[in-house]
């Protein structure tokens, strides 16, 4: 009886096993191939209207082609947009509501200039950025393209961002349901 019991489960862990294997040996030789054509001069979207809308969160990864931010942004889609305005320029970058300057690391800025506040209606906060200091929750550590975000402002229905990258690269935008999102390619090349 023993031997019976025991051969099938040790059929079934084989199968599995060969199951896993070619799966994994495939994914450490394929070749990735990166879009291109993206370009690096500056983008805008959607006319600012008279919605209110609120930021009610940030956050990043990073992919074999391209690091992402992802500004979640509800209410918005590709039919009802949030306007953004994006462009590269050298640190520190100016604040929504003054002359001050702030510094942001990196070889170029890419700003952000979204068309949401960080509270609501009620003045409430919808995201905690402040100005001059760090996103909150967002770590870099062994991304190859972003190298630091920090917020400048929010103020009349925008908010402004500076994403440090390593260098002038080519990046995209594109507006989903309920959140912007910003992609900057790794390398000018068309392969990772």
């Amino acid at each position: 009886m023993r031997r019976w019991t025991a051969l099938p489960v040790a059929l079934v862990l084989v199968g599995l096993g060969s199951a896993v294997t070619p799966a994994a040996a495939a994914t450490g030789t394929a070749t990735v191939q990166c879009e291109s054509g993206w370009g690096s001069l500056d983008k805008a979207g959607a006319a600012r209207t008279d919605d209110y809308r609120s930021m009610t969160g940030i956050r990043t990864g990073t992919h074999p082609c391209f690091d992402r931010m992802v500004v979640d942004v509800p209410g918005s889609s590709p039919a009802a947009p949030v306007a953004y305005r994006i462009g590269y320029t050298d640190s520190p970058i100016g604040t929504t509501t003054d002359d001050r300057q702030i510094p942001v690391a990196g070889g170029k800025v890419l700003t952000v200039v979204i068309g949401a506040h960080t509270t609501d209606a009620d003045w409430n906060p919808t995201y905690p950025m402040r100005t001059g200091e760090r996103l909150p929750g967002l770590d870099f550590t062994g991304y190859p393209t972003f190298v630091e975000a920090r917020g400048a402002g929010s103020h009349a229905g925008e908010t402004r961002i500076g994403l440090g990258v390593r260098a002038r690269l080519p990046y995209r935008v594109l507006q989903l349901d309920n959140r912007l999102v910003i992609d900057v390619a790794h390398t000018w090349g068309t392969t990772g």
